[in-house]
């Protein structure tokens, strides 16, 4: 018996890093999932990994920015396999900090595109298949960045993921009705392919590490505990929550 047997699964940014260990543990704890990625290869790779162990899942080209590419990413989940129950809006994008002065419109830009529209454009579209299923889990990853340490963070990343909050408490009230829950896990610096691409310098990454009262990156599967936790019945009791994951950082 797996946490989630019988569920079916949307996870965006799945082509590697915490999506992909997301689609490996959710398919190994029973559920049939749907993955999406810009970086195709990557993602079939999982896809290819996870039916070997004989579990269910699917890759799906997923620009998070484009509508389109939502609706056939739920379709595809939908006719697959019948129904859609959790979705992990995972997929974002953080870029070197500057002064506000000095970021452009285009940078600005595409962090809320890809950061916030994106989770606004998975839930949008998820709502209504999650309904016809009778409820649903809506899992937002945000970021310690939305939460706290404000003097320290990249303001168009630190603003995305700040509403995103907000957002995922709208969702939370508005959709309680339609037994769809909807929490946001707030992570702190995490050892991922995307946080040593911002941080490629050890002494960033030390400075970084020197605000974090544990002393260390969070470990993927540290967050992918809370992501299970909520998209199993285990938090039905639980909706617009927050969980943060950050070694005591938001304690400083």
């Amino acid at each position: 018996m797996g946490r989630l047997d019988g569920k079916v699964a949307l996870i965006s940014g799945g082509g590697r890093g915490q999506g992909a260990a997301e689609a490996r543990k959710f398919t190994a704890e029973g559920a049939k999932v749907v993955f999406g990625d810009i970086r195709d290869d990557e993602g079939r790779a999982v896809e290819a990994e996870i039916r070997a162990a004989r579990g269910e899942a699917r890759y799906v080209h997923l620009d998070v920015t484009q509508e389109a590419d939502w609706q056939s990413a739920v379709a595809e989940a939908v006719n697959r396999y019948g129904e859609l129950h959790i979705l992990v809006n995972n997929a974002g994008i953080v870029i070197p900090r500057v002064a506000i002065e000095d970021r452009t419109v285009e940078e600005w830009d595409l962090v809320q595109a890809v950061n916030l529209k994106g989770v606004f454009l998975g839930t949008k579209h998820s709502i209504p298949a999650m309904r016809a299923a009778g409820g649903g889990s809506i899992i937002n990853i945000s970021s310690v960045a939305g939460y706290g340490q404000s003097t320290t963070q990249e303001p168009a990343y630190a603003a995305s993921k700040g509403a995103v909050r907000i957002f995922s408490k709208v969702t939370a009230t508005q959709h309680a009705k339609d037994k769809i829950r909807c929490n946001t896990i707030f992570p702190g610096p995490v050892d991922t392919e995307m946080i040593h691409a911002a941080m490629s310098d050890p002494k960033v990454l030390a400075e970084r590490l020197s605000r974090v009262p544990l002393g260390r990156l969070g470990r993927i599967e540290e967050i992918i505990a809370a992501v299970m936790f909520l998209a199993s019945d285990d938090s039905a009791y639980m909706t617009g929550g927050e969980m943060v994951i950050d070694g005591g950082a938001t304690s400083m």
